[in-house]
């Protein structure tokens, strides 16, 4: 059953080219609603646990230094049929292939930094949306 919240996190790459405004612009644009949102950073240790399911996989510490790298701005979004209205709205993994008008498509520069994550089901977004924000700082 779909839920109306999701998770996203802009990414060092968007938040070092000073797109934070922008994107959260778009996001607000396309009828989400913003519940929790701060500007952090991860050590390579928080990246690594946030990204722990893909421990086993080629890019995971390269993804886990690219995550350490700088700032992020993790947030927790609301609006019906969040998970996939969301992932709509980000584009495609590879900017390349974002279709035109998604966040991706505009702000990111390949692959590997690609501007923003968007939860990829309602589970993920509630544990991910857990790992950045205690139920206090949701409103």
């Amino acid at each position: 059953m779909a839920t109306n919240r999701t998770f996203t996190m802009i990414k060092p790459d968007a938040t070092g080219a000073n797109n934070v405004g922008a994107i959260t612009k778009m996001i607000e644009e396309a009828g989400f609603r913003i519940i929790a949102m701060k500007k952090t950073a991860l050590s390579k240790e928080l990246a690594g646990k946030f990204y722990a399911i893909h421990k086993e996989r080629p890019f995971y510490n390269d993804l886990c230094a690219y995550m350490s790298s700088g700032a992020i701005v993790p947030m927790i979004l609301e609006k019906d049929n969040a998970v996939e209205d969301f992932r709509k709205l980000i584009g495609a993994t590879d900017p390349a292939k974002a279709a035109p008008g998604t966040i991706r498509n505009l702000f990111a520069k390949s692959i590997e930094a690609n501007a923003i994550h968007g939860s990829d089901s309602d589970e993920n977004a509630a544990i991910e949306g857990a790992f950045f924000f205690s139920q206090f700082e949701q409103f």
